[in-house]
C-alpha cells in the first residue's frame, strides 16, 4: 500500500484557456487513474470549466489557473466546455 505522497500523485494534465477556447481541444488521459487537470485562463475575464459528464464546474478567473481533479474514469469521450462562451470553448477529454 501506498503512503504518504505516492498515495497522492495522479498526473497532471494541462488545458489553456485563450481567445475564449481551450487548448488542446481534446485531451488525452489514462482509464482507471485519478487525474489533475490545472486550467490555465490566459484570457482577461473569467470563464467557467463546466462538464455534465464528468459532473464538474469551476469557475477560472481572468488571468489565474484553477485545479479540477477528474476520475478515475471509463474509456470513452467526455465533452467540456466554457458556459461563459459555448459557442467558443469546446472540447473534450478522451479516455484510454
Amino acid at each position: 500500500m501506498a503512503t504518504g505522497s505516492a498515495a497522492l500523485a495522479q498526473e497532471v494534465f494541462t488545458l489553456t484557456i485563450k481567445d475564449h477556447k481551450f487548448s488542446p481541444e481534446t485531451l488525452e488521459v489514462p482509464a482507471g487513474q485519478k487525474v489533475k487537470l490545472e486550467i490555465i485562463n490566459e484570457d482577461p475575464t473569467p470563464e467557467e470549466f463546466e462538464s455534465h459528464e464528468l459532473n464538474r464546474e469551476k469557475i477560472i478567473n481572468g488571468n489565474s489557473k484553477g485545479i479540477v481533479f477528474i476520475g478515475p474514469l471509463e474509456s470513452g469521450t467526455y465533452q467540456f466546455f466554457g458556459e461563459f462562451n459555448e459557442e467558443s470553448a469546446k472540447g473534450q477529454i478522451v479516455v484510454k
